[in-house]
């Protein structure tokens, strides 16, 4: 009984602040996340360095709990990754039941009170709308990845994008845009499988991060890891004392 009086005040305390014009992040908040039934999906909470010491929590809709990070249960675990400015959330074994709205909440320690970085929509199905041949991609300095992203067919004809969460910058399937980085390409697949791929070449390690494909309003995460190379290291160290000898 006191569990549920202090999640209920809580569920209150969360509206009543929304109420008063809590920060809350917009850039995505129409977006839905599709996942698979049975399967799981790990979501980034990206938040300002300033609060890198502020308790952080994920707050579900469903239940309204809130679980805060560096919390790890069976089918859910949220992570703080302060180094990186952002905590991380697992959820497994997702069925129709957790269906619905969620929130990476920052408590700011000033006002408001409350920062919402993100606010997900959670959409279970036994064949996503927008799904990703695979949730996580690693390459080495210099060299290159592609990610397939698949889409039902009822997408066929919505806008399709390669996007970063924490910038928010996106490439589009199909249009050409000069203020995009060249090192990435994205193509309509012609294979009858209602999909997209994504070529990153010469990467870098700052390329290191969370992506996300969509088409429409339905997306699925991708994590990309950078890492160092030796080989392309020394090639760019040997290019620099070339030239530097050269301006000698």
């Amino acid at each position: 009984m006191t569990a549920y009086a202090k999640t209920n005040t809580f569920y209150i305390s969360i509206w009543f602040w929304l109420i008063l014009g809590v920060k809350s992040y917009d850039g995505w908040s129409n977006y839905v996340l599709t996942i698979q039934t049975g399967g799981s999906v790990t979501i980034p909470c990206h938040y300002d360095k300033k609060y890198t010491q502020q308790k952080k929590y994920w707050f579900s809709e469903i239940d309204k709990s809130n679980t805060y990070t560096n919390t790890t249960d069976e089918n859910l675990s949220v992570i703080d990754h302060p180094d990186q400015s952002l905590f991380t959330v697992t959820m497994r074994n997702l069925q129709n039941k957790h269906k619905g709205h969620y929130y990476c909440v920052v408590e700011t320690g000033e006002q408001p009170p409350i920062n919402i970085t993100y606010e997900p929509y959670l959409k279970i199905q036994s064949a996503p709308d927008v799904s990703v041949v695979s949730s996580s991609v690693s390459g080495h300095e210099g060299g290159d990845i592609s990610v397939k992203c698949l889409y039902s067919s009822r997408y066929q004809n919505k806008l399709k994008q390669w996007c970063r969460y924490k910038d928010q910058s996106c490439y589009t399937v199909g249009r050409a845009d000069t203020s995009q980085n060249s090192s990435v390409q994205i193509s309509d697949d012609d294979d009858g499988r209602s999909s997209f791929t994504v070529l990153m070449t010469g990467l870098r390690r700052t390329d290191s991060g969370w992506y996300f494909c969509s088409a429409g309003e339905a997306l699925n995460p991708v994590h990309l890891t950078v890492t160092e190379d030796d080989k392309y290291k020394n090639t760019c160290k040997s290019s620099y004392v070339s030239k530097k000898a050269f301006h000698l």
